[in-house]
């Protein structure tokens, strides 16, 4: 387990603020630091999957307005391989299994409700090993991984 310090969570709310943003920067905003000492961080947390700096595609910029939540219910011996399937359809933005009432969670992105409707009958529920689906049209994101930060509970007084 990497270990976080301050000047780690200094440095990943820099870059996630803005992802182009140079060590240089960072390194005059943080003080008390070198250039080198950044590019060092961020590459030793990039090489432990601590962080991954990539561009970030807004949906609704390019006309896909809605989201929706759909969970599966599947065959029991069924679940991961539906999990993987429904991972390959490029309006499928997020997989995973689940524990509880349903077996699979995912989310799509969508141009209006009758794409999502078209696409969670006519594709999803037809994936072999699904036995029933829950649709949810989520219209107000307050919160998602991208806004999310570390928590101070996690930090580390000094660096490894």
């Amino acid at each position: 387990m990497y270990k976080i310090d301050k000047i780690d969570l200094k440095i990943i709310d820099l870059l996630m603020e803005d992802g182009r943003i140079h060590a240089a920067e960072i390194a005059r905003r943080i003080g008390n630091l070198s250039e080198r000492a950044v590019r060092y961080r961020i590459e030793r947390m990039s090489e432990n999957q601590v962080i991954r700096v990539s561009a970030i595609v807004n949906p609704k910029a390019i006309g896909l307005a809605v989201v929706a939540d759909v969970w599966l219910t599947c065959d029991s011996d069924a679940i991961q391989d539906v999990a993987r399937q429904v991972a390959q359809f490029e309006n499928v933005s997020y997989v995973a299994c689940a524990i509880g009432e349903t077996d699979v969670s995912v989310q799509i992105q969508a141009r209006d409700t009758a794409e999502v409707y078209r696409f969670v009958t006519e594709v999803i529920g037809k994936v072999p090993g699904v036995r029933k689906t829950t649709t949810s049209i989520v219209p107000l994101v307050l919160k998602d991984i991208y806004q999310w930060r570390i928590p101070p509970l996690v930090v580390q007084d000094g660096h490894e």
